[in-house]
């Protein structure tokens, strides 16, 4: 399962057990200004012939919210084997306003033939889908 243990790093846990999960491993940390505060994940991986696509979250100065990704490897989930660099997905000014200002987020996403489909919310205020191929977005991480 991943989480994120310690409040601020991606982590992958393991358990025997679906109702305990005591023993955790560090997957990502906070690396640029748009995940320095904390990152996490948004929703479940997504199978790819690449590997497993994890969609994140990167918390930023001023609480700002931005989407970004890692590919996991299939065979060892313990290792990310390519991520984005820059955010995925964004805050435009029109998406700066609401309940909670400054923030996009997702809980999930799916493949649609070659197209990742990815709802997503603008500050708590309306919900709002991006399409992208997945060999572009796999092409963007390194």
């Amino acid at each position: 399962m991943l989480g994120r243990q310690d409040g601020e790093s991606l982590t992958l846990m393991f358990s025997d057990r679906l109702d305990v999960w005591d023993h955790s491993e560090p997957l990502a940390s906070p690396q640029s200004a748009w995940d320095l505060v904390q990152l996490g994940n948004c929703g479940s991986p997504i199978e790819t012939p690449a590997g497993w696509l994890v969609l994140t979250h990167g918390v930023g100065p001023l609480r700002r919210y931005c989407m970004g990704a890692c590919l996991l490897d299939l065979e060892d989930p313990r290792r990310v084997s390519r991520q984005l660099r820059n955010p995925l997905l964004e805050p435009d000014p029109s998406e700066r306003s609401g309940y909670v200002p400054n923030v996009v987020y997702t809980c999930g996403a799916m493949l649609y033939g070659e197209h990742l489909v990815l709802p997503y919310a603008m500050s708590d205020t309306a919900s709002k889908l991006a399409v992208i191929k997945l060999a572009d977005l796999l092409t963007a991480m390194n």
